[in-house]
């Protein structure tokens, strides 16, 4: 009880120590503003630099040193395989004298290989015979394999699908602008398009694929094991949400209104039932018949964000936090190691779930860590799902992550969509190519068949059974 309160004058030494304290206190809180202010300029340097967006912010203090490293730790030596196909043999004569003055003689002959590209674009006549039915009348004209399209007349002049595959993958899977897509074809093949162009180029290539989407995502609701992610989009300067989910065989996005159950809802259908990646957010456990695995490497990083700011006292919690995180993903390299077996795989995790109930059944002072044990309460069903079943769920997110990282950088390309139509292309087209890549399948090859096709195609990504 403080001497005031009692009704007692304070004494000297109770002013003194009351002084001391204050003056502790104003102490921290100025050193508190002072890193608060200095985050604060940071963070507003950041939003005006223009380069490094993914920069850590700091550089280690011991780096180590680029390129190749000496003697054994040089690694797997590697080279180009000697081409199976030869368009150009040349013939190169031993000079006949050397620099030196002395007489050339011969020894052997050595091959030198040189892949390289032709600058150049083909242009291609298709003479149509046009006529008609002495039955019925109707108009008839004939169809090469090699066209695209049965426009004649204004439209007779056509962009070939070669071409059409080159811009779609430089603007859907490589992130370029409409400008910068036109601009590879006219430095490498010499072949001029309009910003316009390519854009309905591209348009008419992702109507030609919708059916194969479609499939897709019959197919993605269908899959064991999913990873699902979210990040911002723009479609015509209005804030939209691209999500993406990944599962064994397929890619599959959709840009949607919303950050909400219902937009998730809608790719994997509500009742999904399956083993779910996801990052945490409080919308992904409303899928209630899956098992979840929430993102250790999320948790991580929070812990460590929090164990800068927090004073060293409060800093003991997410660093204990942290440190069962990583025995946990200790313990999963030693399974895969075969160190350990299944039963002392699930001793051990007991064990780790036992210490996290521990922590996370205490009381916290600081407030920053009272937020943190509320959400690993709320997380601590699936923090260690991973452990539980080894061989088929990751402990984190990272599938899913690596997935939404080529449309960011588009996104700081050039901003998102300007309609809803190119919305609409862009996540048919981003869905095919990375199923694709996804399944080591050439789709290049694959576009260029399909847009040489006279009826609607399904790509051969869609497994056979799924397919109509």
């Amino acid at each position: 009880m403080r001497p005031e309160d009692s009704g007692q004058p304070p004494t000297v030494e109770d002013l003194i120590r009351e002084i001391d304290s204050l003056r502790k206190q104003n102490e921290k809180l100025v050193a508190e503003n002072e890193r608060l202010r200095k985050e604060l300029e940071e963070a507003l340097r950041r939003l005006k630099r223009q380069a490094a967006p993914f920069s850590r912010g700091r550089r280690k203090k011991k780096p180590k040193r680029p390129g190749r490293k000496r003697g054994a730790e040089y690694g797997k030596q590697a080279n180009r395989p000697i081409p199976d196909q030869v368009d150009q043999e040349i013939s190169v004569p031993l000079p006949k004298r050397c620099e030196c003055g002395g007489k050339a003689i011969y020894d052997e002959t050595m091959p030198q290989y040189q892949e390289d590209i032709v600058r150049k674009t083909v242009v291609r006549r298709f003479d149509v015979e046009v006529g008609h039915c002495s039955c019925c009348g109707r108009r008839i004209q004939g169809r090469h394999e090699l066209q695209t399209s049965d426009a004649l007349g204004a439209a007779g002049v056509q962009i070939g699908p070669e071409a059409l595959s080159l811009a779609t993958h430089l603007r859907k899977e490589m992130g370029l602008s409409d400008q910068r897509a036109a601009r590879v074809l006219e430095l490498g093949w010499g072949l001029e398009m309009s910003r316009s162009g390519i854009c309905r180029a591209v348009l008419r290539v992702a109507h030609k694929a919708a059916p194969t989407y479609e499939q897709l995502r019959i197919i993605v609701r269908r899959a064991d094991v999913a990873w699902m992610d979210e990040t911002g989009w723009r479609v015509a300067a209005t804030l939209e949400w691209l999500w993406g989910v990944v599962t064994q065989n397929v890619t599959v996005y959709d840009i949607l209104p919303g950050r909400g159950f219902k937009e998730a809802s809608s790719i994997l259908g509500a009742n999904w039932e399956g083993w779910l990646h996801h990052d945490g957010w409080k919308v992904y456990y409303q899928f209630l018949k899956a098992f979840h695995q929430s993102c250790l490497n999320h948790l991580l990083t929070r812990c460590q964000d929090l164990i800068e700011k927090v004073s060293p006292s409060a800093a003991r919690f997410p660093f204990e936090v942290a440190t069962l995180l990583r025995k946990g993903l200790n313990l999963r390299d030693r399974y895969r190691l075969q160190e350990i077996s299944e039963h002392g795989l699930a001793v051990a995790t007991g064990r780790i779930e036992s210490a996290m109930e521990e922590l996370l059944s205490r009381s916290y002072r600081t407030e920053a860590n009272r937020r943190l044990a509320k959400h690993l309460c709320h997380e601590q069903p699936w923090l260690f799902t991973f452990l539980k079943c080894p061989d088929l769920v990751h402990a984190t997110n990272n599938v899913a992550e690596r997935a939404m990282r080529p449309a960011v950088i588009a996104r700081k390309t050039w901003g998102g969509n300007r309609t809803e139509t190119g919305a609409e292309a862009q996540k048919i087209l981003m869905s095919v190519l990375a199923t694709c890549r996804q399944q080591s399948k050439d789709s290049f090859q694959r576009l260029v068949e399909l847009l040489r096709s006279p009826l609607p195609t399904i790509i051969d990504i869609v497994p056979a059974g799924a397919s109509p």
